[in-house]
């Protein structure tokens, strides 16, 4: 199993940032999101060289604090930032070194996913599918509002009845991010789910795709070296692969692709405005953590983290986050754009 922990800390600054991003905060419990990933996971591990995470250089420090007791040897630095289909590529390189016939499963770092059982199980499932055919599995997550900020799964009829853990839908079709209007349609027609971003598949299986779509993530996986250090190879190679989502460059033209309808809860707490449904909320509707004085207040999101009190007076849907040396007020309708004050902000901050 492989997480994937890159980001670029931009969504949640001033709390993230490059070294610091999303999956090294603690946003909604005492531990990161990467330690809450890690610990989801490790029941699976048949040992602990079965799990393993894909981060870069950057980042390894952020990584080793949030998981002391992780194998160093365990947490793999992308030489460059190559995207997720590079990510995978490495994956099914370093499964295929184990043994030929590999299963393997990659995830993102930063999701919130609870009844852990439940999520194992189905993971597990995912798993046995994808060994008993040449198809991709994915956990696709059951809608329950139109979103526009996450992709869609169009899913068709059902498949591998004889597996355990399905039933096993075939993906018809992935979705970009819709309008409103057709994220509306795709809930209430009830063929859709949202696209996780968690994938299984046989090593086997993404090399032949990529045969087909991908010559060059193919070149990268057939040379990489089946014996001995990889590390001069990797610190060659991956920079030269294209920079390109897995979901473009496999996913969306794969033959076959099938998806597990998750019984799971699962948020990618994407923005600010995601973290009052796992937060405590006051009749007001605002959701507060450290000194934070209020009077005549509401929907209002506000963190001290900055060693000092936050007082809000009157305020209305507001997002206020303080830092040491760094202080975001926004509305909350303006979360999505954080991330364009990125050229504003000198590096020290960013």
């Amino acid at each position: 199993m492989f997480i994937m922990a890159g980001g670029s800390g931009e969504r949640f600054w001033p709390l993230s940032r490059k070294a610091k991003p999303k999956h090294l905060l603690k946003l909604v419990s005492s531990k990161t999101l990467l330690e809450e990933t890690a610990l989801r996971l490790q029941p699976l591990a048949a040992k602990p060289s079965h799990l393993l995470i894909l981060t870069n250089h950057e980042q390894i420090p952020g990584v080793r604090r949030a998981l002391p007791r992780f194998p160093k040897s365990s947490i793999l630095p992308e030489p460059a930032k190559r995207d997720t289909a590079p990510a995978a590529a490495l994956a099914t390189a370093l499964a295929l070194r184990s043994h030929p016939d590999a299963v393997l499963a990659l995830l993102p770092a930063d999701a919130v996913i609870g009844k852990h059982p439940i999520f194992r199980a189905q993971l597990a499932a995912a798993a046995r599918a994808a060994a008993a055919s040449s198809s991709f599995v994915t956990l696709g997550i059951k809608p329950s509002y139109p979103a526009t900020g996450f992709g869609y799964l169009q899913l068709g009829g059902k498949t591998l009845g004889k597996v355990k853990g399905g039933p096993f839908l075939r993906v018809r079709r992935f979705v970009e991010k819709p309008s409103l209007a057709k994220a509306q349609a795709y809930l209430k027609s009830g063929q859709y789910a949202w696209n996780a971003g968690i994938f299984v598949w046989k090593a086997s299986t993404f090399l032949s795709e990529a045969r087909r779509q991908q010559p060059a993530l193919a070149r990268f996986i057939e040379k990489f070296p089946k014996h001995g250090s990889y590390a001069s190879y990797l610190q060659r190679e991956f920079p030269k692969l294209p920079k390109i989502s897995v979901d473009y460059a496999i996913m969306e033209g794969a033959r076959s692709v099938l998806a597990i309808k998750a019984s799971f809860p699962w948020d990618d707490v994407g923005s600010w405005t995601a973290l009052p449904a796992h937060l405590p909320t006051d009749k007001q509707g605002n959701t507060f953590r450290g000194q934070v004085l209020s009077m005549d207040s509401r929907n209002t999101l506000a963190l001290a983290e900055g060693g000092r009190p936050i007082a809000l007076l009157g305020t209305e849907n507001l997002v206020v986050v303080d830092t040491p040396d760094a202080l975001l007020v926004c509305p909350k309708n303006k979360v999505q754009e954080v991330k364009k004050l990125m050229p504003l902000l000198s590096k020290d901050i960013i």
